[in-house]
């Protein structure tokens, strides 16, 4: 089974010892906007550098032609 992104970022979080509530505070936003996102699932790609950054980790979101192999 594979994650969501949004229970990749809370396996995250787990591991860094912090809450959404932490997040949301490093992030500049509400709890409240940051779990709403959570549950739908609709995070930009600027919206995961910011959380990687965030978190200390990095953040790469690629697309791969797999006939030439060049990547997106």
């Amino acid at each position: 089974m594979q994650l969501t992104t949004s229970e990749k970022i809370k396996v995250i979080l787990g591991r860094r010892g912090l809450t959404i509530s932490d997040l949301a505070e490093k992030l500049g936003t509400s709890r409240q906007n940051l779990t709403n996102k959570f549950a739908r699932n609709n995070l930009s790609d600027k919206e995961m550098r910011d959380i990687a950054n965030a978190l200390n980790c990095s953040f790469d979101a690629l697309f791969t032609l797999n006939d030439t192999g060049e990547t997106i």
